[in-house]
C-alpha cells in the first residue's frame, strides 16, 4: 500500500538573471530580469508503508526540493504529491502531525533547555498520551543512549549528542513517515552507528516509513532497502539496493597472499592481475567466473597462504553510475 505517491511532479523557481558590469548591477536593482529554473522535472514514484528509501543525488539535483514538496513546505508548480491520502501543501497542519523530520543542522530542540525538557515540550505540542510518551521515552533513552546527557542543556551537547536528541524528537509522536536530511553529518563512527541501529529497529518494529537523503553512502546501505537516484531534477534510477549492486557491482577483487614470489600470473576469465610482494590482486567479473572457481584455479597452480574478496563500495558504484550517465548525455 502506497503511503507516498508522486505523479508528474514539477517545481519551477523564478530566479534573477544578473547582468554583467557595474552598469548591469545598477540596472538589476530597478529592472531585474527573471528566468525560470526547473528544480524538479516531471518526476514520479510511489513509496509503500514501512519502506526505508535512500533519496540520493548531487548538490543541486533536486532532492531537497522534492523533500520540501512532500513535507508541504513548498507548493508544486504542476503535478501532484499525496502523503497519507492528502496533498501536504493544502493541509500542512494535518500532514505535520503525521510526519517527523530532521534537517541536518537545523535544530528543533530548545537551546537553553535539556533534551528531557524539550521532549516534554514536544509531548504537549503533539498531544502524545502519557503512556505512549513514557514508552517511547524509554525506547529513545535505550536505543539512542540519551540518558547519559538528558539533563544537560542543549547548548552544551556535542554534535553527536544533539543529533541523537534531534532524531528522538522526530519519532516521539509515532509518525507514519520520517524525513531525514543528513542526520549523521559531521558525526564520529560510534555516533553514526547508534543512529543507524536506531533507524533500522524503528523501521522494522513500527513500520515507520523512512526517507533518507545523505552523502554518506554507508548510511544508505545500512538503513535503506531501496534507492532512488535523482540528477538535474529527474529520476535516473529507482530500485532495490540489492538489485543495484547486482547490476552495477559485477567487478570483484580477490587478494591472494602467496607463499613464494611470482613474476607472472595468468588466470582465464579474469580482467587484470597485479603482483607485488607475494600478493596478487585479481580483478574479475563475478558473472564471468565464480569466486569459488577462481580460488580453486589459483590454489591448483600456486601455494596460497591466505585470500579474501573485496566488493566495491556503494559510493563507488553510484559515482560510476552518475559518470556513465553524464558521458551518455554528452
Amino acid at each position: 500500500m502506497s503511503i507516498i505517491r508522486v505523479e508528474d511532479l514539477c517545481k519551477v523557481y523564478q530566479v534573477k538573471k544578473l547582468r554583467t558590469g557595474a552598469l548591469g548591477g545598477i540596472v538589476d536593482l530597478f529592472a531585474p530580469q527573471m528566468q525560470k529554473k526547473e528544480a524538479v522535472k516531471s518526476i514520479g514514484f510511489s513509496i509503500d508503508r514501512g519502506e526505508a528509501v535512500g533519496y540520493i543525488g548531487p548538490n543541486g539535483s533536486g532532492k531537497s526540493t522534492t523533500i520540501k514538496l512532500m513535507t508541504g513546505i513548498l507548493t508544486p508548480t504542476s503535478g501532484k504529491v499525496t502523503v497519507n491520502g492528502i496533498e501536504p501543501y493544502k493541509k500542512r497542519k494535518e500532514n505535520a502531525q503525521r510526519i517527523g523530520a530532521v534537517f541536518g543542522q537545523k535544530s528543533q530542540l530548545v537551546w537553553d533547555l535539556s533534551p528531557k525538557d524539550s521532549f516534554e515540550l514536544f509531548r504537549f505540542i503533539y498531544r502524545i498520551p502519557e503512556p505512549v510518551y513514557k514508552r517511547n521515552l524509554d525506547k529513545m533513552m535505550t536505543l539512542l543512549r540519551i540518558s547519559e546527557f538528558d539533563t544537560t542543556p542543549v547548548r552544551q551537547l556535542s554534535l553527536g549528542q544533539r543529533m541523537r536528541a534531534e532524531i528522538a524528537c522526530a519519532f516521539f509522536h509515532n509518525p507514519d513517515i520520517c524525513y531525514l536530511d543528513e542526520p549523521t553529518i559531521g558525526l564520529d563512527i560510534v555516533a553514526k552507528e547508534h543512529i543507524r541501529e536506531f533507524l533500522r529497529e524503528i523501521n522494522q518494529e513500527k513500520e515507520t516509513t523512512i526517507i533518507l537523503t545523505t552523502h554518506d553512502m554507508d548510511d544508505i546501505e545500512q538503513v535503506c532497502g531501496r534507492i532512488i537516484l535523482i540528477n538535474e531534477g529527474q529520476i535516473i534510477h529507482d530500485g532495490a539496493m540489492k538489485q543495484f549492486r547486482e547490476i552495477y557491482g559485477k567487478e570483484r577483487v580477490l587478494t591472494v597472499q602467496l607463499e613464494e614470489d611470482v613474476t607472472a600470473m595468468s588466470i582465464e576469465g579474469t580482467r587484470s592481475i597485479e603482483l607485488k610482494d607475494r600478493v596478487a590482486k585479481i580483478h574479475y567479473d563475478k558473472h564471468n567466473i565464480s569466486s569459488t572457481r577462481l580460488i580453486q584455479m589459483i590454489a591448483s597452480q600456486y601455494q596460497v597462504l591466505d585470500c579474501h574478496i573485496e566488493e566495491p563500495r556503494i559510493e563507488v558504484l553510484i559515482r560510476d553510475f552518475y559518470e556513465k550517465r553524464v558521458d551518455q548525455t554528452c
